[in-house]
């Protein structure tokens, strides 16, 4: 039987096929439109996965939509109605796209992709719950969900046990963590739903000292902004929250931030073009220990009303790889499994595994061992897209040359792009999508941000390191719980490596790992080993191959594209190997505008 998850129509769609409750196929929209975090029907995604297996749509057994739109819908109703005529014009502007398409899922799966059968509606919650429970190695596990928003929940915990998920309480609409960090994430200039990522790199730059007036044992002043957002929110010991809405205007507003929560941080929005400040460090900073002060108290009082050693955790806020690395040493928890892609994108693979387990009563599903469900290219496609092209270019004849040849650039300081296998599932580059460069470069971070990805200079690049190794490099939780797979933790450098690994150690002598394992990647895993023998070192700098504000790479000719726009040096393609400098860039130019 086959099952179909979407998610869509607020940020991030994507799809999930599975197969007699296990996954062979899983993409987001983005990848295929080139639109970052599209939110439109993911209607490329859903034909990849179909094509991927040989099918049609009438081989779909049941469609798993990840939300009650009838329920969210409610939810922007009554906000109308409380907030009226506040917000008026926003609602105004969205009340086409609800009317047409949002609250019509059946229609549009019947008009899109001619589907006529059973649509399954999972509560968004629910969905999250899900998709970090059923696909994790736990036979019974405290459940945790933590985001900006679904039908009315925010923020809920409860247990998951065999093939069965339930969600026992529940933080509800406006009262929101997640909107918490997007908040502040306007406040300092960046995009809401787009660039949290980018507050919790600059919060390393911040004082995180949760006293504005005393400083620490280890010195240095306090943060005087921690004390000043905890105004904006009412904690409880177990970790329910409040927050006190004169200072937010996401209600009834598209700002998100209010005129009170401008005075309490001494200013206006920060504009995009702006100079980054000591303050907005400050403050940065802030937003993230209130949430890991948030976050760690509800993870041990889940931990205390369910009894289980074992965490599943999921939402945006899940991804706070920062708040992640710290989990187990916080709370109290034996291990901690986090999708790979626990946003709301990875909420379609979700409500596809619930709707087969908890639904349909079908067989829970084996452990997720990998997160590599995208497309792939084989030699013959990638050799005809190079050959059509007329692109200058070399082709491997073994493993072993590919290995050396591409490691010896990445040792000589060369940046390369790396396109292998199944293009992986989630917001992070795992070594089939990824831009490859040498760890112990003193220069190579900036050279990555200014001529590579064209982004701020604060912001710091991953480290991949065989998983073997990695309690050498980091001090890490031992054995390495299963998201540093999939680069969701972030731990301290050890002292005596930082000084060796300046590309991959950021401001504050921490690195967001990805352990790699020979059995889950042997291809990725046998280069770092190449790496090491010329470097002394078993590890990669590794990062998203695209550039700012793009998606990253999916296809051949979207590698090459982004290596021509770029200062990346050499490109990596199944077994062929192409050279920016062997390829004229004005030829590529006139080729390209011509296209477009």
């Amino acid at each position: 039987m086959y099952i179909l998850g979407i998610s869509c129509h607020y940020h991030d769609a994507a799809a999930t096929l599975i197969k007699d409750g296990e996954v062979v196929a899983a993409a987001e929209e983005e990848r295929f439109t080139r639109r970052k975090h599209d939110s439109s029907f993911p209607e490329h995604a859903i034909r990849y996965c179909l094509e991927s297996q040989g099918l049609s749509i009438a081989d779909i057994g049941h469609v798993a939509f990840y939300e009650k739109p009838f329920l969210k819908f409610e939810r922007i109703l009554r906000q109308q109605i409380e907030n009226f005529p506040r917000g008026f014009k926003t609602f105004h502007m969205a009340m086409p796209s609800w009317l047409s398409e949002k609250i019509r899922i059946r229609s549009v799966l019947r008009k899109r992709l001619g589907y006529r059968g059973d649509v399954l509606f999972i509560d968004h919650h629910l969905s999250h719950a899900a998709g970090a429970f059923l696909p994790s190695p736990f036979e019974k596990a405290a459940v945790v969900t933590v985001d900006g928003v679904g039908e009315w929940t925010t923020t809920a915990y409860g247990i998951g046990q065999g093939g069965k998920v339930e969600l026992w309480k529940d933080i509800r609409f406006p009262h929101s963590l997640g909107l918490l960090y997007s908040t502040i994430t306007a406040y300092l200039g960046f995009r809401v739903n787009n660039a949290e990522y980018k507050v919790m790199g600059l919060s390393a730059y911040g004082r995180k000292i949760r006293s504005a007036k005393g400083g620490s044992a280890r010195g240095g002043a306090g943060n005087p902004y921690y004390p000043a957002l905890k105004k904006t929110i009412d904690i409880r010991p177990d970790g329910s929250y409040r927050m006190d809405m004169t200072y937010f205007a996401y209600t009834h507003s598209d700002r998100m931030p209010s005129q009170k929560l401008y005075a309490l941080l001494g200013g206006p929005v920060r504009k995009p073009d702006q100079d980054l400040l000591p303050r907005h460090h400050d403050i940065a900073a802030a937003v993230q220990m209130i949430t890991e002060d948030i976050v760690f108290s509800i993870l041990r009082h889940a931990r205390s009303e369910t009894g289980c050693d074992d965490l599943a955790f999921s939402g945006g806020v899940a991804l706070n790889s920062v708040c992640n690395g710290r989990i187990l040493a916080e709370t109290g928890f034996r291990r901690v499994w986090i999708q790979p892609n626990a946003g709301d994108g990875g909420s379609s693979m979700g409500a596809a595994l619930f709707a087969h387990s908890a639904v349909l009563g079908g067989k829970r599903s084996n452990p997720l061992q990998h997160a590599y469900w995208g497309p792939e290219y084989n030699d013959d496609f990638i050799g005809r897209f190079l050959q059509d092209r007329g692109i200058v270019h070399k082709k491997f004849f073994s493993r072993e040359e590919l290995l050396i040849e591409t490691a010896t650039l990445i040792a000589g300081n060369h940046v390369v792009g790396w396109l292998q296998g199944r293009m992986e599932w989630g917001p992070r580059a795992l070594g089939a999508r990824s831009i490859l460069a040498n760890p112990c470069h003193p220069e190579m971070q900036s050279i990555l941000n200014l001529k590579v990805k064209h982004r701020e200079a604060f912001r710091p690049f991953a480290p991949s390191v065989c998983a073997e190794d990695a309690a050498e490099f980091f001090e890490c939780d031992t054995p390495l719980p299963d998201p540093a797979d999939y680069m969701l933790m972030v731990y301290p450098v050890r002292e005596k490596w930082r000084e060796r690994l300046p590309a991959v150690t950021h401001v504050d002598g921490t690195g967001r790992l990805q352990s790699v394992h020979r059995d889950r990647n042997p291809l990725y895993y046998d280069l770092i080993r190449e790496f090491e023998k010329l470097s002394g070192v078993p590890m990669l700098v590794n990062t998203s191959f695209n550039i700012r504000g793009e998606p990253m790479v999916c296809s051949p000719e979207d590698a090459y594209r982004c290596m021509m726009g770029t200062g990346i040096d050499a490109l990596v393609m199944g077994n062929f190997l192409v050279r920016r400098d062997d390829n004229p860039k004005d030829k590529w130019d006139s080729e390209a505008s011509a296209e477009d």
